[in-house]
């Protein structure tokens, strides 16, 4: 019997997994990627002797790439192997403060007791919410379809909802944490994780805390080859399962006839197909492979999350005061997201992260060198002249930094690339560079997002960072996950 053709356009982590999943449903599947390789921000780059994890640096829920490895029955320690962090990430105040965030609880109430003056009661009493929080929160957000009418009739759901009014969904993440926590290291510390969705701590919804969770109470992990063997064992997982990857081959449109998508046109070719699945930013989705189509207004209006400008930077000594992952506070935080939200500025004072994954892979720097991928959060502006900015904004950093280490770490950068914005925005086919797509500013923010099924078209599914449920690998797991229930049901 003939076999059900699916085309999927984009190799991102979520078409990667949503092609594995479909493959093993008994779909004859294809990949388009425009670019030469796959990943999309998951990406690597090496350069002078050092090499870098381009874009996500912490791995968290790993089991859901297990997940996979265990659909195709496939021994996943064989293929990816990680382990998990004692310490998460070391934090550094504009003051002089530093603490270490263990992934032990124990040790973790005691490192914030005692370097940040937080009542032990009160950080557990606030874990314990968040915990709460994502109980409630995690079976009818992540784990499935926001858009069918079944989520809503079942008991589960309808309990979770009631329980909503009472998890922050009414006031900011700021606000919550601000009551709760009473101490300004960690009412900045909690704050932070608004970010890992690319949103604004003092507008998103304290539900958004939810988020730390993860982290807290299941862990930090790393690969042992680096971010980049995600997407490699991933990738080689798909080609095991018979899925065809064509790169270089950019998918000019889709095309439709009588709300079916017929297939989609490649170097002037139609290449037919009875399924269909972008992995592509859903705005750039509409805009340039749905021509034909307006954009829905919850799309073209919805807020755009933040974007990165990233230095990888070659440094020719070590630092032992330094994790793997580091991030250097501004003083002030408020200022920081003003200018992003709403200057559209990069920040004259931002928040450095960086990360060194040479701290656990030597072989990513030369012997007594490390690797240092070193980022900023900034407005995801594309009118910005990001070239221009560049130098500002190293400066910037270059002075935080600076001031926290006691050092003067310019003389050490022996070798560098930049990423802005605008790189994003080509490279990954990201509207404006927005990394997870829309903010999640709003209450209703959720809601809001894209389905993963497009409407009205009968064959027609997305998956990945900029729909239903978010960015960040886990949740465009999650997404490939829900688009192959939602395609295997229909």
């Amino acid at each position: 019997m003939t076999k059900k053709k699916a085309i999927i356009v984009g190799s991102g982590i979520a078409g990667i997994s949503v092609a594995i999943r479909l493959a093993k449903q008994g779909f004859d599947v294809t990949v388009y990627e425009k670019n030469g390789y796959a990943g999309g921000k998951l990406t690597e780059t090496e350069f002078n002797g050092f090499r870098f994890d381009a874009g996500p640096s912490l791995l968290t829920m790993p089991y859901l790439i297990d997940e996979l490895f265990e659909l195709c029955n496939e021994p996943v320690q064989q293929k990816f192997k990680y382990k998990k962090f004692d310490i998460a990430c070391n934090y550094f105040y504009h003051d002089g403060t530093t603490f270490s965030a263990y992934q032990d609880h124990t040790k973790l109430l005691a490192e914030m007791k005692k370097k940040l003056g937080l009542s032990d009661i009160k950080l557990s009493n606030y874990l314990k919410k968040i915990a709460k929080i994502w109980k409630t929160t995690a079976p009818i957000f992540l784990y499935q379809s926001l858009h069918k009418l079944k989520t809503y009739l079942s008991l589960k759901t309808f309990v979770s909802a009631l329980k909503l009014p009472f998890i922050g969904i009414h006031k900011s993440m700021h606000e919550v944490n601000t009551a709760k926590l009473g101490n300004k290291y960690a009412i900045q510390y909690f704050n932070r994780y608004a970010t890992y969705n690319g949103s604004n701590p003092y507008s998103a919804p304290a539900t958004l805390n939810v988020i730390a969770y993860p982290e807290h109470f299941e862990g930090a992990y790393y690969p042992e080859k680096g971010m980049i063997s995600i997407t490699e064992s991933l990738l080689d997982l798909a080609k095991a399962q018979g899925v065809t990857f064509i790169f270089n081959q950019k998918v000019d449109e889709i095309i439709i006839k009588d709300k079916l998508i017929q297939g989609v046109i490649v170097n002037n070719e139609l290449k037919n197909t009875d399924i269909l699945v972008s992995n592509c930013d859903i705005f750039n989705t509409y805009k340039y492979l749905l021509p034909n189509i307006k954009i829905p207004n919850k799309i073209a209006k919805q807020e755009r999350s933040s974007s990165a400008f990233i230095f990888y930077w070659g440094i020719n000594t070590t630092f032992k005061e330094l994790e793997s992952h580091n991030i250097f506070f501004s003083k002030d935080y408020k200022s920081e997201f003003d200018d992003i939200w709403k200057n559209k500025i990069a920040p004259k004072n931002p928040t450095v992260y960086v990360n060194i994954s040479a701290k656990y892979n030597a072989t990513d720097a030369p012997k007594g060198n490390e690797n240092w991928f070193v980022m900023i959060n900034v407005p995801s502006n594309l009118e910005i002249d990001w070239a221009k900015e560049c130098q500002n904004i190293k400066d910037s950093v270059i002075k935080l930094i600076n001031k926290s280490l006691k050092t003067d770490i310019l003389p050490h950068i022996i070798a560098e690339k930049t990423l802005s914005p605008a790189d994003i925005a080509t490279k990954t086919f990201t509207h404006q560079g927005a990394l997870y797509g829309a903010a999640s500013n709003h209450k209703m923010a959720a809601f809001f997002r894209q389905s993963n099924k497009i409407k009205p078209f009968k064959n027609l599914y997305c998956c990945g960072g900029s729909v239903h449920p978010g960015g960040g690998i886990p949740l465009c797991l999650l997404s490939a996950k829900i688009t192959a229930e939602l395609i295997e049901t229909a």
